[in-house]
């Protein structure tokens, strides 16, 4: 997988688009979502650096592919691990974990692949409270 400057928004970016991914698919009513709230400009990206960084994780799933697509975008621990500490900023880490709940509970549904990448967000950041006053939103 590459890697991306800590902090940056392109690191921001590529953890909400793989928490998007990771149910085996883009779902417009998520993309839709990410849009209305503004996010990607929250963020700093145009919308250019949001598709190149959407391809970019798409090319390192599929080059590490080793199943059907629906589990082959999901990472295994060590990378998520290695992901996720892209980003140390507590305000991002918050901004982060918001974006990623705002567009995966957007179908009104939380796939395990999604829970596996909120879980793992909260765990390793340390964002227990943070998560819960995410569900009441």
């Amino acid at each position: 997988m590459r890697t991306y400057p800590r902090n940056s928004a392109q690191a921001a970016a590529r953890l909400v688009a793989l928490a998007m991914l990771a149910d085996g698919h883009y779902s417009k009513t998520e993309l839709d979502a990410w849009d209305r709230h503004g996010t990607p400009a929250r963020f700093g990206l145009e919308p250019q650096q949001w598709n190149d960084v959407v391809h970019g994780l798409c090319e390192d799933l599929l080059a590490t592919a080793h199943s059907p697509w629906d589990q082959s975008c999901q990472v295994d621990p060590r990378t998520l691990e290695q992901v996720l500490a892209e980003i140390d900023d507590e305000a991002l880490r918050r901004n982060v974990l918001r974006a990623c709940c705002t567009v995966v509970e957007a179908d009104e549904q939380v796939t395990d692949g999604e829970w596996v990448v909120l879980t793992s967000m909260v765990e390793q950041w340390g964002l227990e409270l943070e998560m819960l006053a995410t569900s009441g939103d």
